[in-house]
């Protein structure tokens, strides 16, 4: 099949690694893609939040499927209109993308679905947000209701600090705030492939949200992950799938939003039971970099079957015995003012090392065709293993021969696992 993904960063390098190398694809164009993704695949530079754009490559390379990546696009209602032109699409339509897109109307769905999460408020106002703050115990946990690129949430234990996030959330056009109870407990992701029916879920994976080692510092988008999960309860999967997705899917079918995409369950396994922290409706990042490395089956075949409401009729998912580790190299200052154009150098030397590849995010080519650094997290460094900590060994033996001037990475994911 023809498969046009569209994205630019680790994640997409990740899906485009896979599809590449699935034999079900027979063309890969990638939109905008980036520089890792040009050595496996076409990459084809238009705007991925604009729909008619999309619809007019994916018309014109006669695409079988389209496979969105990042959020912006799917809330912008690119899926709505590639499905409107006839053509298969992986990726929620716009109103069922709210659940990331809204915080709110994620806790609405939640409710009338009988989804377990974390008792909230939202506010639109400064006082709203001054009396949520005080009737909730420290830590607070204040959310942007919108779209905010994995940073949009800040876990404090100091009131001035909570409430300042809180005010620069409430001062974007139409800003809204999200204050909520603090679930205790380790926090898991699970994928969940959804048709508007059935739900396949893939393996469950672990990601390290802050920058600094001890989970320590700003949250970021994500600074690693690892997969297997062997600590978490054997029958997890099945109760997310459970008392999770499938009532989601069944409430978003009753709305007339049937959701059709990748619904991502961000969970706390907390001392009352699992909980939802966040959904999101597309692969997550850096999860997705270690997920995928232990895929076994098609992808390509999947997300076909998902986008063509035939996900009942394909196998689940198998996957390798080898666990995967995940460890993000960021650029200097990220999450914050980052420093880019700095050279990059020993990906070969990385990626000659048993059982290790290195995927692109925000990297890009100079005028003489060197590799700099383009954006926040620059690389995601991704090693298989026999176990957990043969994995995130070799992972560490291979970042540490990459050079970045500045670069920061936690020194600590899946340490102990």
């Amino acid at each position: 099949m023809k498969i046009l993904l569209l994205g630019s960063g680790a994640r997409e390098h990740a899906l485009a690694r896979a599809l590449a190398s699935d034999p079900a694809t027979t063309e890969l164009v990638v939109a905008p893609g980036n520089p890792g993704t040009a050595d496996i695949a076409t990459n084809i530079k238009i705007d991925p939040t604009a729909p008619e754009e999309v619809v007019d490559l994916a018309t014109q390379m006669v695409a079988d499927l389209v496979v969105v990546g990042p959020e912006a696009p799917l809330v912008a209602g690119v899926a709505d209109a590639v499905r409107e032109a006839g053509i298969p699409v992986f990726g929620p339509g716009a109103e069922a993308a709210q659940l990331e897109g809204s915080k709110s109307f994620a806790k609405r769905v939640m409710a009338s679905a009988g989804v377990p999460t974390a008792d909230s408020v939202t506010c639109t106002t400064e006082a709203e947000l001054d009396t949520a703050l005080r009737n909730y115990d420290a830590p607070y946990v204040v959310k942007d209701d919108g779209l905010a690129a994995g940073k949009g949430v800040v876990v404090t234990s100091d009131l001035e600090a909570a409430l300042a996030h809180g005010r620069a959330c409430l001062a974007k056009e139409g800003g809204a705030v999200v204050v909520e109870d603090y679930l205790n407990g380790p926090e898991v992701s699970l994928f969940c492939v959804c048709d508007g029916a059935t739900v396949r879920p893939l393996a469950p994976a672990q990601d390290f949200k802050r920058l600094g080692d001890g989970d320590v510092g700003p949250n970021t988008g994500g600074m690693g992950a690892y997969t297997p999960l062997t600590w978490a309860p054997d029958d997890l999967t099945e109760q997310v799938v459970r008392e999770v997705a499938q009532p989601v899917m069944d409430e978003m079918a009753r709305r007339g939003t049937a959701f059709i995409g990748l619904l991502y369950c961000g969970l706390a396994l907390t001392d009352r039971g699992l909980r939802v922290v966040e959904f999101n409706v597309r692969f997550g990042d850096p999860e997705t970099q270690a997920v995928l490395a232990r895929l076994d089956s098609s992808l390509a075949e999947l997300l076909l079957a998902a986008a063509t409401g035939r996900l009942a009729e394909v196998p689940a998912p198998r996957w390798s015995e080898q666990a995967a580790v995940d460890v993000v190299l960021a650029a200097p200052g990220y999450p914050g003012t980052v420093t880019t154009g700095g050279l990059i150098t020993g990906i070969p030397d990385a990626e000659a090392l048993d059982g290790v590849h290195v995927l692109h995010a925000g990297t890009a080519r100079d005028d003489d065709g060197n590799l700099i650094a383009s954006g926040g997290r620059v690389l995601s460094v991704v090693a298989l293993g026999e176990t957990v900590a043969d994995a995130r060994a070799r992972a560490y033996e291979a970042i540490g021969k990459i050079h970045l001037d500045g670069a920061q990475y936690r020194t600590d994911i899946a340490a102990g696992r």
